[in-house]
């Protein structure tokens, strides 16, 4: 349901507190305490059937019973009684209800059943539900408290979403005694309804929010949790703790592929694509919490040290070097200015340390010549208590010059409760600070990380050199061929086949059954060769003695047969050997890495680059990442691991093709994207040999999926199946395609070719040019939120776009927004309205009920478009622009 009545839900006008109580210490009377005393301002409702009257208030038997209308419910009763009020509730057209009650799915199938329950009675009649199990909910804004903590937060620009109640009491404990304000204050509970994606999606779009930070323990939806997150985290950070990381990688696995992609691992791999910081503790949450709160974002991870004691400089910088990143280097020009005030002695460099002795003057001035510092993004200043100057006068000293900062500035004042009047007035101030370098260093690389995450984020991927063709037909030929024949585990024949239908090279492999045919199929191959058992049930031949390499004559190979099968036979009884395979052994070998795949079960196929070889699991050198993948996204894979350095060229070891391994990697996440079926695949040895690149060996676990391809994925692929060709009369043949991260360059020559005028109608503003995030946000799209389809007019000099036309969901995803912009050499010879006309039946087939958009009076062209294609065009009073709207049930697409 998307962010559907959420509103409703955390700006009511009038709260119904079911199972209210005057009965000190219960659910009931916390929930009506904290309304009341937290200032709500709208209509309070106690329900209970045994009072009259509670807390001055008529009291009601039930929701029924409340004359006016009730915007949310806020259920307080033993579970069991939970199904029937809302029932009452749905009936009641109330639209959000929270349900602090226990005793859900967490404690057994009774639980669960009383869930389901719950769920039925609520489905159809659009009542949203937090919870059951959960602590509540609190919005600053309108002064909600709906929950049973103790406290609303602290008016502040962050929101905090739970699945834990005690983290939520903990946070918000902490919150006012650290002066953190926050927005919203939010437990989920078990997510019956309302879950991380929804919150995400519902607080992305509230101006007041401007930053997320989470708890979680479990997601559901998990496909549209990294929908919502990869649209927010481009606005606005989100930091997550996610818990129970050691329960990671415990199943059994077919395959090195599978042995190394563990559970949190593949939850690291999501998160970093999502845009999302991953925190690890409770206290670096806190900690990145207060910085994000108080401070801007840095521009990089320059950071000065300033102390009046060398050790805590030193424990500061040796934490920096923890994330690879040392103490930023200052100029002539600061050091010149630092040396000028202070005593010949002081550490002439990073950390700054201006001694023990240093009175607060000198404090502030030495601050002031750091925040001037064009080479500094970051300060931390450092406190050790001595008996020469006080920690309060040091902090009263720095408050005023520290509120004028343009960059990150926090404080760590060391120390007992001496130090602790110091963090008072940083505090009041807000002003981080905290006890130790090294809690002030991590909160600092937390924000360098995200600043850098979201700068990569941004980044155009460039294109291949050549259009990828696959045989998808073959594939698929191969893989039903073998479900049907219960092969799951594919032999490597098979495996390879699968490989080379998508364009990845494998070696070529034929299957001997005797040693005479072994001594043949060498012989014609030309050698050397390579001989490896061919059985279904053994996944990991070279374990059991199953590899012979660098077979040179008849004889060598007649004894590697003999021995292979031996070797085998022993090791497994049982296995069905079909004989041994045969293969030309790579003379030149430059490097060996593995590429594979798992499907995960809750975020589907995890790709696998790393280190390969028969040391694959002893290094375990390896980064996971989410298909789909461009060549930016293959590139930052292999940038995640320590085998990249050296495959960029490395003392006696030659550059590999990049290129060639981004296309390769490409090539294999398509494959996976476009069969659900494949449950593990391992290519190990993938062997790069001078400029080329080949699978010497290959093993792949089919299992049927439930899921259809591509919706497997929890990233939404490249929709090929919206590409047409349409011939204009008057611009020739077009390319109507979904626009891709690629066509950066081409839209940026399509806003060239715009008009001012054009430029104003479709932005509302006067641009000269495309800013960087605004190309990255046009052309980044994600296909479930948004349709944007561009006229591309193929050459033989490249191609060029000649417009765009983008239909983007809103809110419970039935509504949407239409924009259209063709460049003006185009104009009248209907591009826009082919692009938007194909748009808007996209948009009926993703369930979109209505389509609307704001048109200047003056844009005759869109306003003579709308009337075409059926929409209804009413004038704003207020702005004297147009509202454009049409609904799509009853539309048909005039060019079918």
């Amino acid at each position: 349901m998307g962010i559907a009545n959420l509103e409703n839900m955390f700006e009511p006008k009038s709260v119904a507190v079911i199972g209210a109580s005057d009965k000190v210490g219960s659910m009931g009377w916390a929930v009506m305490r904290n309304l009341i005393q937290g200032g709500f301002k709208g209509d309070i409702f106690p329900v209970n059937p045994r009072y009259p009257a509670l807390w001055d208030r008529a009291a009601y038997a039930s929701v029924a019973d409340i004359e006016k209308d009730v915007d949310l419910a806020v259920i307080a009763v033993p579970i069991p009684a939970v199904p029937g009020i809302v029932r009452e509730c749905a009936g009641c057209r109330i639209r959000g209800a929270v349900i602090i009650s226990a005793g859900g799915k967490e404690t057994g199938e009774e639980g669960r059943r009383i869930e389901t329950e719950i769920k039925q009675e609520a489905a159809g009649s659009g009542l949203r539900i937090v919870g059951p199990n959960c602590l509540g909910i609190a919005c600053s804004a309108s002064k909600l408290n709906a929950s049973f903590a103790a406290h609303l937060p602290i008016p502040g620009k962050m929101a905090f979403v739970s699945q834990s109640g005690a983290i939520n009491a903990a946070v918000l404990d902490l919150s006012i005694r650290e002066h953190i304000g926050f927005s919203y204050f939010i437990s989920l509970g078990s997510m019956l309804d309302v879950d991380f994606g929804d919150m995400i999606d519902f607080l992305g779009g509230d101006p007041s929010v401007s930053s997320i930070l989470m708890y979680i323990e479990g997601i559901t939806r998990f496909r549209n949790f990294m929908s919502a997150a990869r649209a927010v985290s481009r606005v606005k950070p989100i930091v997550v703790l996610k818990a129970g990381r050691s329960r990671a990688g415990a199943r059994a696995a077919a395959s090195h592929t599978g042995a190394l992609t563990g559970e949190d691992a593949v939850y690291d791999a999501a998160f970093k694509r999502a845009g999302i910081v991953r925190v690890r503790t409770f206290e670096e949450l806190f900690d990145c919490a207060e910085l994000l709160a108080k401070q801007p974002r840095p521009k990089g991870p320059g950071l000065a040290i300033l102390t009046n004691a060398g050790g805590p400089g030193v424990m500061a910088a040796d934490a920096l070097s923890d994330y690879g990143v040392e103490p930023v280097t200052l100029k002539e020009e600061t050091l010149r200015r630092l040396s000028d005030i202070l005593p010949a002695h002081w550490s002439h460099g990073n950390p700054v340390d201006i001694l023990g002795d240093a009175p607060p003057e000198l404090f502030r001035r030495v601050a002031e010549i750091c925040l001037q510092a064009p080479e500094v993004n970051g300060l931390l200043i450092m406190y050790v208590p001595q008996a020469l100057s006080d920690p309060r006068d040091v902090a009263e000293g720095l408050v005023d010059l520290l509120r004028s900062k343009t960059f990150p500035v926090f404080t760590s004042w060391m120390g007992g409760p001496g130090a602790d009047k110091g963090r008072e007035v940083f505090n009041l101030a807000g002003i981080p600070t905290f006890d130790t370098p090294e809690r002030a260093v991590r909160a600092f690389m937390d924000l360098v990380h995200y600043a850098k995450n979201m700068e990569m984020l941004q980044q155009v991927p460039p294109k291949l050199p050549k259009k990828l063709q696959f045989d998808c037909g073959a594939a698929q030929g191969i893989i039903h061929t073998a479900i049907k024949e219960r092969s799951f585990m594919m032999t490597e024949v098979k495996a390879k086949a699968l490989l080379s239908a998508y364009g990845i090279p494998v070696t070529r492999t034929q299957i001997a059954v005797t040693a005479d045919d072994a001594v043949q199929l060498a012989e014609s191959m030309g050698l050397p060769v390579v001989m490896k058992i061919h059985a279904q049930d053994i996944s990991h031949k070279s374990d059991v003695g199953g590899v012979r390499l660098n077979l040179m004559s008849g004889r060598e190979i007649q004894e590697a047969f003999e021995h292979i099968t031996e070797s085998v036979r022993a090791a497994y009884p049982e296995a069905r050997i079909d004989g041994v395979t045969i293969q030309p052994m790579v003379k030149r070998l430059d490097y060996e890495l593995i590429m594979g795949c798992k499907r995960d079960r809750d975020f589907g196929p995890v790709i696998l680059f790393g280190t390969g070889g028969v040391m694959t699991e002893v290094f375990k050198d390896r980064a996971l990442a989410l298909p789909p993948l461009n060549r930016l996204l293959a590139r930052r894979l292999m940038e995640e691991t320590k085998i990249y350095r050296v495959l960029r060229g490395y003392r006696a070891f030659p550059p590999a093709n990049i290129p060639l391994l981004e296309e390769t990697l490409i090539r294999l996440a398509q494959l996976v994207t476009d069969f659900a079926e494949i449950e593990e695949l391992d290519i190990n040895p993938m062997m790069m040999v001078e400029e080329g690149i080949v699978a010497a060996d290959a093993r792949i676990l089919l299992n049927p999926s439930r899921i259809p391809a591509p919706l497997h994925l929890v990233i939404s692929p490249y929709p090929n199946q919206y590409e047409q060709r349409v011939v204009n009369e008057q611009a020739g043949e077009l390319f109507l395609r979904p626009i891709r991260p690629e066509d950066a360059p081409l839209l940026e020559a399509l806003f060239d070719a715009l008009s001012s005028q054009s430029v104003y109608f479709r932005f509302f503003t006067p641009l000269k040019r495309l800013p960087h995030h605004m190309l990255a946000r046009f052309t980044q799209i994600d296909y479930d939120r948004e349709i944007a389809l561009v006229a591309i007019q193929e050459a033989e000099a490249g191609e060029k776009m000649l417009g765009v036309a983008r239909v983007i969901t809103l809110g419970s995803r039935k509504k949407a927004e239409f924009s259209v912009i063709v460049g003006d050499p185009w104009h009248g010879k209907g591009i826009g309205a082919a692009l938007l006309r194909r748009c808007l039946s996209i948009a009926k087939d993703y369930g979109i009920e209505t389509v609307h958009g704001t048109v200047l009076p003056e844009n005759t062209q869109m306003l003579a478009l709308g009337k075409k294609l059926g929409f209804k065009i009413n004038p704003c009073h207020e702005s004297g622009e147009y509202e454009l709207t049409i609904e799509l049930r009853a539309y048909d697409d005039p060019a079918c």
